[in-house]
């Protein structure tokens, strides 16, 4: 320990070197660096994968469609994952302590989803609609957060929440969303069961997103086909009449919307920040419904384009406050 007077003396000495310095000196030298804290700016390169990603995600929606109006939808679900069990077998490896967790994402965020959602697909005429509705697994997921894990969530993600659902409620009202309502209320439960494997998989760690789309793959499939024996009818023929738009609609959402479109990102997730990957995201369901008019003839009226932008300006603000990952993809 320095004496009192020599320790005293160089305090006071290094007060007056601050003081002389000014305020240029004082940010030179502190510990704190404000460039530390600068978000990397999207390459040009990047933001075109991005968008290429939510294009291959948007036209999910209508390649599914064309699907499941072929095949009875538990079964096409169950092709789905049949191909993506098939090509990522490789990676079918067990993780210690994670298989309850994976077993849990497995069943909610792959049967349970996607039997409801491509369900809800065939008996909706609007395709515009659907690519809406499932972003409700976003608030959905805060919502379960706050319960399960004990989170707190701030006024603007409870303004976020409140958006979202009031404009999946104007939508609703629509006419044209009234005479989907039945498909309307199954997409909104595959967005509730999605919800329910995100808050599973914030548990999970040292699982990688080949090796778990892996999983839910080969876990899904089985469940799925036991499914769909047990409640439609008409696989078979199926199999033997669908055109090249139903095995299309097949080859390009397990491919497509999975492989590709999960994978590319958990690779931009790797060099950007959630909240400069997340908004971008909302574009996905920008051109599922893009598509949907231009390509299914969707009908926009009024009130359905009032409560689609309502319902993803929701989504967009708690994105926007969210650390995790959002995803918003099918």
């Amino acid at each position: 320990m320095w004496p009192l007077d020599r320790k005293q003396a160089a305090v006071n000495d290094a007060h007056g070197r601050i003081e002389g310095a000014g305020i240029l000196n004082l940010i030179r030298f502190s510990p704190w660096r404000p460039e530390r804290y600068r978000k990397p700016i999207m390459t040009p390169r990047h933001l075109l994968l991005m968008t290429a990603i939510c294009i291959v995600w948007g036209f999910t929606f209508v390649a599914g469609k064309a699907g499941v109006n072929e095949f009875p939808p538990i079964f096409f679900t169950g092709l789905r994952f049949v191909l993506l069990a098939a090509v990522l077998a490789p990676f079918l490896k067990p993780v210690k302590g994670q298989m309850a967790n994976i077993v849990l994402v497995s069943a909610t965020m792959g049967s349970i989803h996607f039997a409801l959602f491509f369900t809800g697909l065939m008996l909706s005429e609007n395709v515009s609609v659907v690519a809406v509705a499932v972003q409700l697994g976003v608030p959905f997921a805060t919502l379960l957060s706050v319960f399960f894990l004990g989170e707190r969530i701030g006024v603007w993600r409870v303004l976020g929440i409140g958006l979202a659902f009031a404009g999946v409620m104007i939508i609703g009202f629509d006419p044209a969303g009234l005479a989907d309502l039945d498909g309307l209320v199954l997409v909104l439960l595959a967005a509730f069961a999605a919800a329910i494997g995100t808050v599973v998989m914030r548990r999970m760690r040292n699982v990688g997103v080949f090796q778990l789309q892996a999983w839910v793959a080969m876990l899904s499939w089985p469940v799925l086909f036991a499914l769909s024996a047990l409640g439609e009818g008409g696989q078979m023929a199926a199999i033997q009449e669908a055109s090249w738009r139903g095995w299309g609609g097949v080859l390009y959402t397990a491919f497509g919307a999975s492989l590709f479109g999960h994978a590319g990102m958990f690779y931009l997730l790797q060099r950007y920040e959630v909240s400069q990957t997340a908004p971008l995201t909302l574009l996905a369901p920008v051109f599922g419904m893009i598509f949907g008019i231009t390509i299914w003839g969707d009908e926009l009226t009024l009130r359905i384009f009032i409560g689609s932008m309502t319902t993803l300006l929701g989504v967009l603000i708690i994105a926007l406050r969210k650390k995790e990952i959002v995803d918003t993809g099918p």
